[in-house]
Order: structure tokens, then C-alpha cells, then sequence
């Protein structure tokens, strides 16, 4: 297929309107990305804070977007699932499963980076 497709600051502009519309309607749609989305409001001043320099600041605060990031994939994955239809279907379940595994595994990683971090001094 042969389309034509938006190029330079088209395109730039393009892409940052999806990303805008998604971030507003997983905030609109989605409870758990504004729980934690309210943790990283919390989370990255106080990483930023407690951080004694630039790497443990970084440590810090990159799990909790990470953890965002993985909240947005899974809700993607919801949205996509629901979209092909909303009976009941094992690789359906099996697919929300993992990406809710996936969001519990960010989370696990973002308690350890902390512990280390803060308890290892």
C-alpha cells in the first residue's frame, strides 16, 4: 500500500496530538493509571529530593514513569482486547493477564530500586 504519509514537523505534530489523546483518554478511562499517576506526582519530587546525586535521582524516578508507561501498554491492551469483542475467550483473559502482570512486575522493580537506593547507604 502506498500512502502518502506526513513527513517533518507534520508529522511531529501528528504524533505528539496521538500521544496527547491517548495520555487524555487513558486519564479519562482509566482509574488505575490515575492512582498512579497521583503515586508519580508524589514519587518524582520525592525521588528528586531524597536523591544525593544526579544517578540516585535518576534510580529513583525511573521506575515510576516506568511504571506509567507500563500502565499505558496494558491499558492499550485492554482497549484492544475489548475492541474484538467483549465475551469471554482464554487468550483474551490470558492477554489482560500478562499485561497486568507486566504493570505488577514495574511496580515490584520500583519498590526494589527504592529499597536499594535508600537502604543501602
Amino acid at each position: 500500500m502506498n500512502r502518502d504519509k506526513p513527513r517533518g514537523f507534520t508529522r511531529l505534530f501528528r504524533a505528539f496530538d496521538a500521544s496527547r489523546k491517548g495520555l487524555v483518554g487513558a486519564y479519562r478511562e482509566e482509574a488505575a493509571f490515575r492512582q498512579e499517576l497521583a503515586f508519580a506526582l508524589i514519587a518524582t519530587p520525592l525521588g528528586l529530593w531524597l536523591g544525593h546525586n544526579g544517578v540516585e535521582r535518576a534510580l529513583l524516578v525511573a521506575p515510576v514513569i516506568l511504571v506509567l508507561i507500563v500502565e499505558l501498554l496494558n491499558s492499550a491492551i485492554e482497549a484492544a482486547v475489548d475492541r474484538i469483542g467483549l465475551e469471554r475467550h482464554e487468550l483474551a483473559g490470558l492477554a489482560k493477564d500478562i499485561g497486568s502482570a507486566a504493570v505488577l512486575m514495574a511496580l515490584f522493580l520500583l519498590a526494589v530500586v527504592w529499597a536499594l537506593v535508600l537502604l543501602g547507604r
